[in-house]
């Protein structure tokens, strides 16, 4: 027998298998957090990472719109950045169907929302795994419902998509891609595939892709295990391809904006791929390993040995053993290879983890166990030599650092669970109730949900030892969020939730409109304007900081900042007691007159000359430093970008004393320390009461410390700051500044003057009323981001200029009204591009009909190829 016969679909029972996957799933996610103790089941916090910093405050965000409470719309976010694109942020992180769900939550239990939206994601995975094995090979019930959780449960799932919870949205399409190619083969529901090809992409483009991919290989080995004619072949691959390219095509207007988003977004700080020891790959398949840069390919014991059984059943197709176990082994290769994994990751570099793609091969790993058994359970020829391949891999992954001691007993209990149920279900007949085949089902499932269990806990408690993690909505967050509540007065002015930040996405979480932002569409423009003024940021220049100072809180018209004490969550820095306070000054409008500005100079180094450039005043006195180590000595110097001095004893002070920095500045004025190599804290000498500690956070690669306000220069003398560096750092030429606060009240003043008399903020649009007679730039304090459109009077509009980063518009005095708008890049594209699409299906709906009406003999909703 050379091919796979075409199999009919499984008649229709009683019995449940996407049920049972679904129990399965749910129960062995909801156990592991409890024997983890993690929340919502006990005191650890799960919000690690990017669950924190980044998806929660954007289902936050989410949730604010959906309430009518946020800031801006769909298209425009004003809480982040000083304004941001928000449809490619929608688009990559909260299109998902199950996202809205966060809505009939309240918004101080957005962790619990956010926790059950996650939880929901594998649960449907695994009934759509199950749908697809039913529908590739008939076999028994409970036997698809336990694959389809190994699927759901697999090493990705628990180590990575937990809490990169919009990647699940791909665990949940490759399945249901599947199944869009199964009918593309039968020539079956064209539209209800189009659909879901079009809701995968949109809930997730990036995964989605991913398992496009896959979906395409697996389509491509079951046209060849078809035994199909040639023509019917290539007509079943166009059907497949249509269908591809309609529902792509639909998702386009979202595609595209994700797309141009990227394109303008900050470069980052990336690193090039390199593949994983044979030893740690092969680790990655047993249970209770974690690796954050390797492959987390465990499927269960029961998976992975019915896998490793597979090339030798005898009672499957020759072409059925070969083509499954080629494929994984192609795949799982293609994730080591440099070429092959720029292409499972659409040519662009990750940031992060380098095997995002991981659950193909899980997938894969899934449907080679589901064939193995579905001819039958594996002869003792077969079990013995999976078993000796799974002790094979053992021994060799027993040499990498990832398995840890408790991964032994785990697999040894799974292994015997396992073999024992594929022997004792061997000895029973096909769909016969006897003792041996009821000790079966109950030694597999009670295997495959226990090494779950213990694989997803081990992960969960091993994940939060390794990575910065972040409290859930508590005191803090409600303190913070009652204080911006009270101060807020947008668009009059911007209240910035403060630069003790909780997490990297302050304002979306406790409302507010800050510099704050981070995301893969922080623009560039935004990261060089924030980091020219002295702002600093982490995770590559893709999460900025807010920057507490008061030239900037000028320039962006900041009237209200929240001063909040250091997360107590986090132990960097020691804790001061305070509580949350808010001060205010008086700023200018959003939108400002400045005059023609011809030739004006470019950003330098020094944030404080540049300042002062976007200000149009001279307000600092930058004098000239003397650094001294803790011994009185002079440090190295160090060249560079930033030239200056290198601090190398990290922490620590000597029998001396500590790192010195001395300057003569004018009495009165306010000293700002602007250090982004150093790491440590700075404490001005000499400052009243209560004046500040610099906290600055840095290193060498991925984040870089902002400018930090230290106090007044005292009266009794020269200035000088005591530094305590926690690590080896930099201190910069001209890195301390001395603001002149009458200065600066005399230019806010002008700039009130002379700026706009008016402002209203309606989404993405801004309209403003200007003096009479006005001339030279309007300069609307928002980044100069891709998409702005403006216009003067009843002039039409036009692209944008841009006054140092900013959104600039030139002025002849002949009009006193300014409209601004955003348009996101590549929404127009997409429109169209969705519409030809649309228009596409609706035309194939309407010939399929008439062509079924006339009585042309196809069946009915076939695509007409």
């Amino acid at each position: 027998m050379l091919a796979e016969p075409r199999v009919p679909a499984p008649a229709r029972s009683r019995r449940s298998p996407s049920l049972l996957a679904a129990l399965l799933t749910v129960t062995a996610f909801c156990a592991s957090d409890a024997v983890a103790r993690s929340f919502p089941f006990g005191p650890r916090t799960r919000s690690v990472n990017d669950l924190g910093n980044q998806y929660l405050p954007f289902h936050a965000h989410l949730w604010d719109l959906l309430h009518g409470r946020a800031d801006g719309g769909v298209l425009f976010n004003w809480q982040s950045g000083y304004g941001a694109s928000f449809l490619p942020d929608l688009a990559t992180y909260v299109t998902s169907p199950f996202a809205p769900l966060v809505a009939v939550f309240p918004r101080d239990r957005i962790d619990l929302a956010v926790y059950v939206v996650t939880v929901l994601k594998p649960v449907c995975a695994a009934a759509a795994m199950t749908r697809l094995l039913r529908c590739l090979r008939p076999g028994r019930w409970w036997a698809a419902g336990l694959l389809g959780a190994s699927y759901a449960l697999c090493g990705w799932t628990v180590s990575s998509g937990t809490y990169n919870l919009m990647w699940l949205d791909g665990l949940v399409a490759l399945p249901l891609l599947c199944l869009v190619g199964e009918w593309a083969l039968a020539g079956r529901r064209p539209f209800l595939g189009v659909g879901i090809v079009a809701a995968a992409w949109a809930a997730n483009f990036y995964t989605a892709y991913m398992a496009t991919l896959a979906a395409g290989l697996v389509l491509l080995l079951r046209l060849w295990l078809s035994g199909l004619p040639r023509r019917e072949g290539l007509a079943a691959a166009g059907r497949a391809a249509l269908t591809a390219a309609l529902g792509t095509g639909l998702a386009a207007p979202l595609v595209t904006v994700v797309y141009f988003g990227s394109v303008h977004a900050s470069p980052g700080r990336f690193t090039g791929f390199t593949p994983v020891t044979t030893q740690d790959l092969l680790a990655r398949l047993l249970p209770t390993t974690y690796g954050f840069g390797s492959p987390a390919l465990f499927v269960g014991t029961p998976a992975l040995l019915l896998a490793l059984s597979l090339p030798f059943v005898r009672s499957a197709p020759v072409r059925v053993r070969a083509g499954w176990t080629v494929l994984v082994a192609v795949v799982t290769l293609s994730t080591q290879w440099a070429p092959t994994q720029l292409l499972w990751h659409a040519f662009a570099v990750p940031q992060g983890s380098s095997y995002r793609q991981t659950f193909v091969v899980c997938a894969l790993l899934v449907i080679a166990a589901w064939h193995a058994l579905s001819y039958g359970p594996p002869d003792r020829r077969a079990l013995v030599a999976a078993g000796a391949l799974l002790a094979l891999i053992a021994a060799v992954a027993s040499r990498s650092d990832l398995v840890r001691p408790v991964a032994w007993p785990v697999l040894l209990l799974a292994a015997a669970g396992t073999l024992g149920g594929l022997v004792l279900l061997g000895r029973t007949g096909a769909g016969r109730r006897t003792v041996p085949a009821v000790c079966a089902v109950v030694l597999l499932l009670g295997t495959q949900l226990g090494e779950a269990t213990a694989t997803a806990a081990a992960a969960t408690r091993t994940r939060l030892g390794q990575m910065d993690d972040y409290a859930p909505w508590g005191q803090r967050r409600q303190r913070q969020a009652d204080a911006v509540a009270e101060a807020d007065g947008w668009p009059r002015h911007r209240t910035d939730p403060g630069r003790e930040q909780t997490v990297g996405n302050d304002p979306l979480m406790v409302g507010g409109q800050g510099a704050q932002y981070y995301s893969s569409h922080t623009s560039d423009v935004l990261f060089r304007t924030l980091t020219a003024l002295g702002g600093g940021w982490t995770s590559g220049g893709r999460s900025l900081q807010s920057l507490d100072n008061a030239v900037t809180d000028a320039v962006f018209s900041v009237g209200a900042r929240v001063h909040s004490p250091p997360d107590p969550h986090q132990n960097w820095f020691p804790q001061d007691g305070s509580g949350v306070t808010v001060s205010r000054r008086k700023v200018p409008p959003l939108v400002t007159v400045r005059p023609a500005a011809a030739g004006a100079p470019a950003f330098g180094p020094s944030p404080y000359r540049n300042q002062e450039l976007l200000l149009g005043t001279r307000v600092y006195t930058v004098p000239r430093l003397t650094v001294r180590a803790g011994d009185g000595t002079a440090p190295d110097r160090v060249g560079g970008e930033r030239p200056g001095v290198r601090l190398d004893a990290p922490g620590a002070r000597t029998s001396t004393g500590r790192p010195t920095i001395t300057a003569a500045c004018p009495a009165g004025s306010e000293v700002y320390l602007w250090a982004p190599g150093f790491a440590g804290t700075a404490r001005l000498v000499g400052a009243p009461a209560g004046a500040p500690t610099g906290r600055f956070r840095s290193d060498s690669v991925s984040k870089t410390a902002a400018m930090q306000r230290l106090g007044t220069v005292p009266a009794s003398g020269p200035l000088r700051i005591d530094l305590s560096p926690n690590r080896p750092g930099t201190v910069p030429d001209g890195a301390v500044g001395c603001l002149d606060t009458a200065r600066l009240d005399a230019a806010v003043e002008r700039l009130t003057a002379t700026g706009a008399t008016e402002v209203r903020v309606s989404g993405g649009t801004v309209r403003a009323e200007l003096p009479e007679g006005s001339t030279g730039t309007a300069v609307v304090a928002a980044p100069r981001i891709a998409g702005w459109r403006c216009a003067t009077g009843d002039g039409p509009a036009v692209p944008a200029g841009e006054h140092h980063g900013l959104v600039a518009v030139p002025l002849d005095g002949s009009s006193t009204r300014l409209t601004c708008t955003f348009h996101p890049p590549g929404l127009r594209l997409g429109t169209a591009l969705g519409g030809v699409s649309l228009l596409a299906v609706a035309l194939l709906g309407v010939l399929t009909a008439v062509r079924r009406r006339r009585g042309a003999g196809r069946p009915a909703g076939r695509w007409i190829v």
